[in-house]
């Protein structure tokens, strides 16, 4: 590959400042999240898949959590299904956990690994289902009901507050 002087300046200079990071960061797991503008611009998620495969490459170990909202309504809407929010979490009856489970599961975590390899990584996929990855307890909210003067209780369905991490899965992954 040839490049021009200005060109190899650049990556030198580029190389020269992210050194002390990767001496820092070297051997420790990243976790990144990825949504936003990131995951729907074309361009943005092939850099990002090739930046985690650099600090993978760099003695990093990135792993990713990632969103997937927008994907969520987007099927929901194809099947005739109308998304309710409450506090900002989506309502999730059974239903939509199906939906959430095939989209995030599914669709958007299996194209994040395949970009990953395809920039000539090894990912593998997992949701927080796997290996008892992630735990939580039911999430409810608490508003004031003026009509009964008393406290009702929201019941937002298949949505949880993060209780905790077993890491076991993914510390294996690493290794």
């Amino acid at each position: 590959m040839n490049i021009d002087t200005s060109t190899a300046l650049n990556i030198a200079k580029v190389l020269t400042e992210a050194l002390p990071y990767i001496q820092r960061f070297q051997g420790k797991t990243m976790v990144i999240k990825y949504g936003g503008n990131a995951m729907v611009d074309e361009n943005l998620k092939r850099g990002f898949a090739r930046d985690i495969v650099l600090m993978k490459l760099v003695g990093m170990n990135p792993v990713i959590v990632h969103g997937g909202g927008p994907q969520i309504g987007s099927v929901l809407k194809q099947i005739g299904k109308e998304s309710t929010f409450v506090e900002g979490m989506r309502v999730t009856d059974a239903e939509t956990m199906d939906v959430v489970l095939m989209v995030l599961g599914g669709l958007v975590n299996k194209e994040i690994v395949n970009l990953i390899n395809q920039a000539g990584g090894h990912a593998v996929g997992l949701t927080g289902k796997d290996g008892g990855l992630i735990r939580a307890r039911k999430m409810t909210f608490e508003r004031h009901n003026p009509e009964m003067n008393a406290p009702e209780i929201i019941d937002i369905g298949h949505v949880g507050d993060v209780q905790s991490i077993d890491p076991a899965v993914v510390n294996m992954l690493i290794k």
